[in-house]
């Protein structure tokens, strides 16, 4: 029986995932590859954060919904978080990685980042049209 959980997320670009994650501060390693959890099973993702210790987390792409999953064995999990908190805060820096990369798409550069007591962002963009 297998300990793998598959949690639905509302991430769909691999790059802003991969940098929200180094935001975090793990090193994801992409390309697929399996995902250890309980007495040696195996699940395969394209991204995913490896541990020492086995209980990786994953994040396999759902061509039918058109978003990444979060793969881990929940019984494994060792992040200094709970699961739904990690999400929430990689969900909240991958909005930000997101919108940082389509405002500098549409020539806006960052003046100010704020990053409050809270954990809000608040960003100050600008364009100068010529």
């Amino acid at each position: 029986m297998s300990h793998f959980s598959t949690l639905k997320t509302e991430l769909r670009d691999r790059e802003a995932l991969i940098e929200a994650l180094r935001d975090l501060g793990h090193q994801p390693e992409t390309g697929e590859r399996p995902i250890r959890g309980y007495r040696g099973q195996t699940e395969t993702a394209e991204v995913a954060i490896l541990s020492p210790d086995g209980g990786d987390i994953g994040f396999r792409w759902n061509a039918g919904s058109g978003q990444y999953e979060l793969v881990t064995d929940l019984d494994l999990w060792r992040q200094p978080v709970p699961v739904e908190r990690f999400l929430a805060r990689l969900t909240q820096r991958y909005a930000l990685r997101t919108i940082l990369a389509a405002s500098a798409a549409e020539g806006f550069q960052v003046q100010e980042q704020i990053d409050a007591l809270d954990g809000s962002i608040e960003l100050v963009v600008s364009r100068w049209d010529g």
